[in-house]
């Protein structure tokens, strides 16, 4: 009898151990509280960094060129579509992982929205290659009906941060 007890004692720790660290992950923000958002692929929820996990949005400064090779801000459109996503209700981020400089990497929805890759299909962020490649199908679609940064001519955003690292 205490060796049932005691066993049944640990698999409800394990499952209330493992719950804790899945519902860790998850970040719920109603369409009433604050959300910052950075730039195109990074938010801010309270003291919480997001950055989009498996996409690259122009910097906040890049600028790109239309189809009319007349020079925009693409870094501040893509900022503004986000601030377009978001406002459409709930947000949910799901953690992936952490990067380098110790923000969370995650899936965000809005309801069933997959901001990650609406953002992608908009052509306001690229797939990044390093990262499974889970939206490289959204970008060829982007690409191809020449959205967003796709209207004109732009740098990849890891290109234009390494060159302006280097000047």
């Amino acid at each position: 009898m205490w060796k049932i007890l005691r066993i049944l004692i640990f698999v409800i720790l394990i499952v209330g151990i493992w719950y804790l660290g899945v519902s860790a992950g998850v970040v719920k923000v109603n369409a009433n509280e604050r959300i910052k958002v950075v730039d195109g692929d990074s938010l801010e929820i309270g003291s919480k960094r997001i950055r989009l996990f498996g996409i690259d949005s122009p910097e906040y400064v890049q600028n790109c060129y239309d189809k009319q090779h007349k020079k925009y801000s693409c870094g501040i459109k893509a900022k503004k579509y986000m601030e377009k996503l978001i406002a459409q209700g709930n947000i949910e981020c799901h953690e992936i992982s952490k990067d380098r400089y110790k923000r969370s990497l995650s899936e965000c929805y809005s309801g069933k929205q997959n901001l990650n890759e609406a953002m992608v299909l908009a052509g306001w962020a690229v797939a990044y290659r390093d990262e499974d490649g889970i939206y490289e199908r959204a970008e060829a679609v982007a690409k191809k009906d020449k959205r967003g940064v796709w209207q004109g001519k732009f740098m990849r955003p890891e290109l234009f941060r390494f060159k302006n690292r280097r000047e």
